[in-house]
């Protein structure tokens, strides 16, 4: 690889038609104060009125941005995931890489990333809410789709004979098997040193998996 992978910390912001830099830079602020309280305190205390007391707002001025907190954390959601999408897209198109090649980097981003504390802190407490807030519940399937996209382009670049449904379960399994790193190898977690040995295993049983896998093999695995 030319570079190694590096941690998705940004947000990027979504855009609004109309509106001034002022008022950006408004919702800017709102955006990465709840993320920054989601964090550290959790999602429960990511209310309005504290997101609007950290940043030094009214209330009313934090509502004229964003009407609910569903509203608020809808847009937090975007611009994370878009964060995601912009590095991805980086990637997937790099000129001349071959496939094989971009799996290994995305894998590579993606595991990194587990290592950062925004990654630790912010997804695992989606999880659990996701349970029982059917609100929380869609975004993180929607969140996930998008995410799994960079994943399912590639399997099916480099597996052209296996049908979209068995590209898209080998691309959930590598996705589901790297997220669930995040509580044993994430942000001071017990197995975080070892994180370096886990992706390179980790790439190694991916890249085998996408080559050989056939459908035989994942009509068996349903039965």
């Amino acid at each position: 690889m030319d570079s190694p992978p590096k941690f998705v910390t940004d947000l990027i912001m979504p855009e609004r038609e109309g509106g001034y830099l002022k008022g950006q830079e408004t919702r800017e602020l709102i955006l990465r104060t709840a993320l920054s309280i989601l964090i550290e305190e959790g999602y429960r205390a990511m209310s309005m009125r504290r997101v609007a007391a950290a940043c030094d707002m009214k209330f009313g001025n934090l509502t004229y941005h964003y009407r609910t907190r569903e509203e608020l954390v809808r847009a937090l959601f975007e611009a994370v995931i878009a964060s995601y999408e912009v590095e991805f897209d980086a990637i997937t198109h790099v000129p001349d890489l071959p496939p094989e090649e971009r799996l290994q980097r995305v894998c590579l981003l993606i595991l990194d990333d587990i290592r950062s504390k925004k990654t630790t802190r912010f997804f695992p407490e989606l999880w659990a809410l996701s349970n029982h807030d059917p609100f929380v519940f869609d975004r993180v399937q929607d969140l996930y789709v998008r995410a799994r996209a960079p994943l399912l382009a590639i399997i099916t670049e480099m597996r052209a004979d296996l049908t979209p449904e068995e590209c898209e379960i080998v691309s959930l399994f590598i996705s589901a098997s790297m997220e669930g790193m995040t509580i044993f190898a994430g942000h001071e977690k017990p197995f975080e040193p070892r994180m370096p040995e886990i992706e390179r295993i980790a790439v190694l049983s991916f890249c085998n998996l996408v080559r050989t896998i056939r459908s035989e093999d994942i009509a068996g695995l349903e039965r």
